[in-house]
């Protein structure tokens, strides 16, 4: 796997492009605003071709240049079901630009598979930030897409439209069940690991509710 990111946008967010090494093939995961430029960029020097768009989750600030990307690139869009309708008809909550809206072509269902090249990442529902909030798990790489679900130290926000605090404790617990060496690489800020967030994951664990 070869694996490049970048900190786009007003609220930092970070978007990712995996590849395949041998066969080229990539996805990019989370094309903020703005993002194509870059992603453009990247395939064209690499001789990468991008093969899927995921959206973590449907908020606007990890989807703005979806359908750029998509226009760009000819990707397939791919989010849960639950959160299509946030990327046809997106609302803007504060984006300080207008958010274009674009059109989901795969469905990233619990337990299926994103495949390009030999890379396989297992799609995890993981809903409580939004209902549609999903984790990419790369199994032989030891790695977690986290999206919004998990972060260094904390979790997204609950208290958004579509928002669960219930529905995240159940999100954050799964994920604690992972292994303690495995990589996690959230939607914003600093890389972590299973095992660093661990301590605070079995406190929502045993107390079934998020820290105060």
């Amino acid at each position: 796997m070869e694996r490049i990111t970048r900190v786009v946008g007003p609220v930092a967010t970070n978007v990712h492009i995996v590849a395949d090494e041998r066969s080229r093939e990539a996805i990019a995961i989370d094309t903020a605003i703005p993002s194509l430029a870059w992603i453009a960029d990247e395939l064209a020097d690499r001789s990468w071709t991008l093969k899927l768009i995921v959206s973590t989750h449907g908020h606007w600030d990890h989807t703005g240049d979806n359908a750029a990307v998509a226009a760009a690139t000819g990707a397939d869009i791919a989010v849960h079901t639950l959160d299509r309708e946030m990327l046809t008809v997106p609302s803007p909550m504060w984006a300080p630009f207008e958010i274009p809206p674009s059109v989901p072509a795969v469905d990233l269902a619990e337990g299926g598979e994103i495949r390009f090249g030999a890379i396989r990442l297992r799609v995890l529902h993981t809903p409580g930030h939004t209902p549609g909030s999903v984790c990419l798990q790369a199994t032989d790489e030891g790695l977690l897409f986290s999206g919004d679900t998990l972060f260094a130290g904390g979790w997204g926000r609950v208290d958004l439209p579509g928002g669960s605090a219930e529905a995240i404790v159940g999100s954050l617990v799964r994920l604690a069940e992972l292994e303690p060496m495995t990589g996690v690489l959230p939607g914003h800020g600093a890389p972590t690991t299973i095992g660093r967030e661990r301590p605070w994951l079995e406190m929502v664990r045993s107390s079934g509710r998020l820290p105060l």
